[in-house]
């Protein structure tokens, strides 16, 4: 093919592409629907939805920055040899004593108390959502888009509307994180009820149940395991925008990873990384822990109630026998 058929092609290629007729002005509808109408008539409705997370926040905040070290740490090391084993107890007071020793325990309890708020909220929002994804085709539907959304979207691109709507500070970025995290809770507590075999749903229908105790008698014990594990990412992926967070004015660990990064100080950025890793390895292994105890202990609680079920029939046969001979 010669070279003027070649250019030609092209040519008409070129042609044939949108941007030959015009461009679409995407960026300015955007911003013209943010700031000429979703921020001047819905900014005071979203401003008065911090209104409980900033009382969870704050509370949260002075009770950790309250405590004592040593209750802390005791508090804390009982907690994950109770969850998760002697092991991992003794990593959480080697880790706790170190955040201490190198001064930086102050903001690892505001960035805890930032992480514990995000997941409450997560979980009071993620797991009734599961729930309805779970048992409305149509629901599932309308989720899955949205969350598909809030897990692509780069978090530097919602962080511009949440500060023109909510302001700057620790609840915007409480609310930025609730955005990021919220997802893997809802999608794996849907699958954690889709998973639950159909033929135990059939019985305990067949036994007279209702379907609120379908629910929190038999999916949601056999679920818990998977919702665990959505609870464990949703955790993972809160500390993980810690250091996002305080481009927006949080504080904690991520502020002193910032301040180490725009001044170069490449020590102090570490001191604050360090925290945030050994903050994650702590709650992830203690969330780990009690996923798989609830799981185990749903898994016991399956033949206890059939042995007693057993139980049951053989004594109510032996009550039909008996009556059967005296008559």
């Amino acid at each position: 093919m010669a070279s003027e058929d070649v250019s030609r092609i092209m040519q008409i290629a070129d042609y044939l592409r949108p941007s030959h007729f015009g461009y679409l002005p995407l960026d300015a509808w955007i911003e013209s629907a943010v700031k000429g109408w979703l921020v001047p008539l819905f900014r005071p409705f979203f401003r008065t939805l911090q209104w409980p997370i900033e009382q969870v926040l704050s509370g949260l905040q002075a009770l950790f920055l309250s405590v004592p070290f040593i209750v802390v740490l005791v508090l804390a090391g009982l907690g994950a040899w109770r969850a998760a084993g002697r092991g991992v107890a003794l990593f959480t007071i080697v880790s706790l004593f170190l955040l201490d020793w190198i001064g930086v325990w102050n903001e690892t309890m505001v960035t805890l108390a930032m992480i514990v708020t995000s997941v409450v909220f997560c979980i009071v929002l993620g797991i009734p959502l599961g729930i309805a994804a779970a048992r409305s085709e149509r629901t599932a539907a309308v989720l899955r888009p949205v969350l598909d959304i809030m897990q692509t979207i780069p978090s530097f691109v919602y962080l511009v509307p949440i500060v023109m709507l909510f302001g700057v500070g620790m609840v915007p970025a409480v609310i930025a994180t609730i955005i990021f995290a919220l997802p893997p809770l809802i999608r794996l507590t849907n699958l954690g009820i889709r998973q639950v075999q159909g033929d135990l749903v059939e019985a305990g229908r067949a036994f007279g149940s209702t379907p609120r105790q379908i629910l929190w008698e038999i999916q949601l014990p056999l679920a818990m395991r998977t919702i665990m594990a959505g609870v464990n990412q949703t955790l993972m992926l809160a500390l993980s925008m810690a250091v996002i967070g305080a481009l927006i004015g949080a504080g904690g660990l991520g502020l002193t990873v910032y301040t180490g990064l725009g001044r170069l100080n490449v020590g102090y950025a570490a001191v604050g990384g360090l925290g945030i890793v050994l903050m994650a390895i702590i709650l992830d292994r203690v969330t780990q822990a009690l996923g798989e105890k609830g799981f185990v202990s749903s898994r016991r609680r399956k033949p206890a109630a059939a042995a007693e079920k057993r139980k049951s029939g053989a004594a109510d046969a032996g009550k039909a026998g008996t009556t059967l001979k005296s008559v």
